[in-house]
């Protein structure tokens, strides 16, 4: 136990902490509720309009197709550093690792294609 008591006061030190950085605003800010401060706010302008417009499909296929390239590149960063670190990739399975790497990049590029025909990245298209 003597080995984990800077660890336990280090803990109860953050938490303590995290606590009154939560309390002590609602305890010492005034309140002034004014009309001003309870409208939403929108990067600094004036709202207009319904909030609860529907987006173009548009704005959902290119979230969609950067999280795909997102995800790709977990996938080839590492394989990238640990493929010629002396403790990675033992030589014997860089090939095999190096074809399935290309049949990802391969397949990720014919869904490139795929979407670029279809038009998703030409936004003045109707």
């Amino acid at each position: 136990m003597p080995s984990q008591l800077p660890i336990l006061i280090y803990l109860i030190a953050v938490i303590g902490f995290a606590a009154v950085s939560l309390i002590l605003p609602h305890v010492v800010a005034p309140k002034r509720p004014t009309r001003t401060k309870d409208m939403p706010y929108e990067s600094g302008m004036d709202p207009v309009g319904d909030a609860r417009k529907p987006f173009d499909i548009k704005f959902y296929l290119i979230a969609i197709l950067f999280l795909v390239f997102d995800i790709e590149l977990l996938f080839v960063y590492p394989w990238a550093v640990s493929l010629l670190a002396p403790d990675g990739v033992p030589e014997s399975f860089r090939p095999i690792v190096f074809g399935v790497l290309v049949v990802l990049l391969v397949t990720l590029a014919l869904a490139y294609a795929v979407a670029y025909r279809k038009g998703v990245f030409d936004w003045r298209r109707k």
